[in-house]
């Protein structure tokens, strides 16, 4: 279920804040967006799969708790990620 390489480079590029950026915030939550999107398709068809469904869920509270980082620390970035990638606010 990882992504390939290509289309982590496109994401990364997306949303990196400097050119050398990899692992900022906006980043990470970005590519867990994009795992979190492969893998409810892969629940979709394989209902069964709880394993998988155990990973979506660890996926999903990283994410969440990222955000929730992102939000106290820098609230327009936030905003702008959260339309970008279509994510409800709670």
């Amino acid at each position: 279920m990882a992504l390939d390489t290509a289309k982590k480079q496109e994401i990364i590029k997306q949303f990196a804040r400097s050119e050398n950026d990899t692992g900022s915030t906006e980043v990470q939550i970005a590519l867990l967006s994009q795992r979190i999107k492969d893998l409810t398709g892969h629940l979709k068809v394989f209902k069964k799969d709880h394993s998988s469904r155990l990973g979506l869920l660890k996926l999903v509270g990283q994410r969440k708790r990222l955000l929730r980082y992102l939000k106290r620390v820098n609230l327009e970035s936030y905003t702008k990620l959260i339309a970008t990638l279509e994510i409800r606010d709670k």
